[in-house]
């Protein structure tokens, strides 16, 4: 895959499915026009596909419970996003939306008579309310700690309520926006439960509850006071699920999510399955139940497996995903669809149990090698290294992921594959700290940042190093956010086994990453500690008068999340000291650009990494 193959990535999103009526969004970024294009597909028993809609980015289709309508998500040009719904045997799908900040995704009511959605409304005089630019607003006065979040930007003037729309287009707003909402679900045909900060977020709290709530609007009740983080409520069975997860105060970081059950007035809440050992993934979408259980994915070394969990509890009966990613997935009782990501494809739509799967368009790929080891105290370390054609030895690039409590996966990895085109072996390790390997294994790190993560990293690159096909005289290490500050962390403390660096979208300070960080009033203290110097013993800022290689500081300038004065800092610190290096900053960019940044700018970068390599590594 090169920079430019970008642009012929089909990459299927969200799946539906309704007797032989199954639908799948397809993205596809279009570099002439700096955009994602793609419509929702039809994907018959076959494997075959064929366009079901055509509009400029259709996703989050939903197929109403009588099986005659699909709504779903709609972008068009620029303009923000709204809901339409189509009849499932064809015709012209009908806007029942026109909200001013765009539509959530929609939920049918039981009756397919209404969907339930949820949507930020502006305070009067904000955000294109009235024909003044932004620069004209009035200023805002700023009371909480939790204001603003990487990608959406400034929350309290804007707050998520709580919507449904008939048929006909009829929308009303089910909430006042006096409290955040998100995840809503129906109870019943005239009840709705949504998540919600805890007492309704009357001041900063990570925890959040399930409240219930009439459709037709009135004063929320509590429903489940919950343990933790709570998400995507359900009904199936008689009973009430959820995800949630257990903690006290800020200690919310690297914590397994569970399924959970309680009855439908919100009593006797129980988790379902094992706090260690199953972590649920959120973004491969929302639980949904057959007859036999709920189905759902787990992270499991690398490996995202949707499996049945049994509606009493247990780890549950993996039904696709094994060496392989579980992006989305439905069922309607009887079939069920997933979109399954593989080493050498963004994703392909699997009827699972069938053996058939469709055959979207991919890219040529290379070769992917697991690889295990130990660490120097005896750990197993985990991970995978992506090829290069030839004999090699090739130059190797170590590249760690972001989190830290996320993962390198089974999945298609498009850096890895655009870098071992061009010649490099890339690294991928799972150390500590990750997520997948038992909540143990991700809370290894809280407090202990540059120790027994750094031990596993440097472990698992040795592992491929011994291989032939390897030269250990050619490394660089490279990573984003966590992957950045390992990045920094190895050029100060290891940096006599690598040629050059590459750190983006770092953490590199914990000081002033508390205050600048949309998460960093509590983030900090969660993974490093209360004590300053605690912190800044953990900052590789405070090693920077180490650091004598060949290194990079590339960021994002509205990076919410990481902010540009982490990078900016790390900059004007080696540059003082004369250090060979360079700060790369993408205009209107935040967190996420590597994922789901401007593809000219995912192009641009692609080819600023491999010019940096090709300076060092190839030389």
């Amino acid at each position: 895959m090169r920079p430019e193959d970008l642009q012929l990535l089909t990459t299927p999103g969200t799946v539906a499915v309704s007797g032989d009526l199954v639908l799948v969004s397809i993205t596809t970024p279009d570099l002439d026009e700096n955009a994602y294009r793609g419509g929702l597909h039809r994907v018959f028993p076959d494997g075959t596909t064929t366009p079901w809609t055509h509009g400029d980015r259709d996703n989050a289709q939903r197929i109403s419970p009588d099986g005659k309508h699909v709504a779903f998500v709609r972008v068009t040009g620029k303009s923000k996003p709204q809901l339409y719904v189509a009849p499932v045997d064809g015709g012209e799908p009908r806007r029942l939306t026109d909200v001013k900040l765009g539509a959530g995704a929609p939920v049918w009511s039981p009756d397919s008579q209404r969907l339930a959605f949820v949507a930020r409304v502006a305070e009067e005089g904000r955000y294109g309310t009235t024909d003044d630019g932004p620069e004209a607003e009035a200023p805002r006065r700023i009371t909480r700690l939790d204001y603003r979040v990487d990608d959406v930007g400034f929350l309290l003037d804007r707050r998520p309520r709580l919507h449904v729309v008939t048929l006909d287009g009829e929308v009303a707003e089910v909430t006042d926006g006096s409290f955040d909402v998100s995840d809503p679900a129906w109870l019943d045909e005239s009840t709705l439960v949504f998540v919600a900060p805890r007492d309704l977020g009357v001041t900063e709290t990570l925890h959040s509850d399930l409240y219930r709530v009439s459709a037709d609007g009135g004063s929320p009740s509590l429903l489940v006071r919950a343990t933790g983080e709570t998400s995507m409520p359900f009904v199936a069975n008689g009973s009430l699920f959820y995800l949630g997860t257990e903690f006290t105060g800020i200690d919310a970081v690297a914590r397994n999510n569970g399924l959970w059950k309680a009855a439908l007035d919100g009593s006797s809440p129980t988790r379902l399955t094992d706090v260690e050992t199953v972590d649920v993934d959120r973004l491969s979408g929302q639980p949904v139940a057959d007859a036999s259980g709920v189905l759902l994915v787990v992270r499991n070394r690398g490996a995202l497996e949707l499996r049945r969990i049994p509606f009493d509890g247990g780890p549950g009966e993996v039904l696709t995903g094994t060496s392989a990613a579980v992006r989305a997935f439905a069922t309607d009782g009887s079939t069920v669809v997933a979109v399954v990501s593989t080493p050498d494809s963004p994703g392909q739509v699997e009827f699972v149990g069938t053996g058939v799967r469709t055959s979207l368009s991919s890219v040529p790929t290379r070769r992917v090698v697991e690889l295990t080891g130990s660490a120097s105290d005896g750990y197993p370390v985990h991970g995978w290294l992506v090829l290069p054609d030839g004999d090699g030895p090739h130059p190797v690039v170590l590249a760690v992921h972001g989190g830290p409590f996320m993962y390198h996966s089974w999945g298609f990895f498009d850096e890895a594959q655009v870098y071992a085109t061009a010649g490099y072996a890339v690294v991928l390790p799972n150390p500590r700290g990750s997520a997948g390997y038992g909540q143990a294994h991700g809370q290894a790190v809280i407090g202990k940042f540059g120790t027994v993560d750094v031990d596993d990293v440097l472990s698992l690159l040795d592992v491929a190093l011994a291989r032939e096909d390897c030269d250990a005289e050619r490394v660089g290490v490279m990573g984003g956010s966590y992957g950045g500050f390992m990045t920094s962390w190895l050029s100060a403390h290891h940096g006599e086994r690598f040629r050059a660096a590459w750190s983006e979208r770092a953490v590199n300070a914990w000081d002033s990453f508390g205050g600048s960080s949309d998460i960093g009033y509590f983030f900090a203290d969660a993974y490093c500690g209360p004590d300053p110097e605690a912190q800044r013993a953990m900052s590789p800022l405070t090693y920077a008068e180490k650091i004598n290689l060949p290194f990079a500081v590339v960021h994002s300038e509205h990076d919410w999340r990481c902010p540009l004065e982490q990078a900016q800092r790390m900059f004007v610190a080696l540059k003082r000291r004369g250090v060979e290096s360079e700060m790369l900053i993408f205009p209107g960019e935040g967190h996420e650009l590597t994922r789901s940044g401007q593809p000219r700018h995912r192009k641009q970068r692609f080819e600023a990494v491999l010019e940096w390599w090709d300076r060092y590594l190839k030389a």
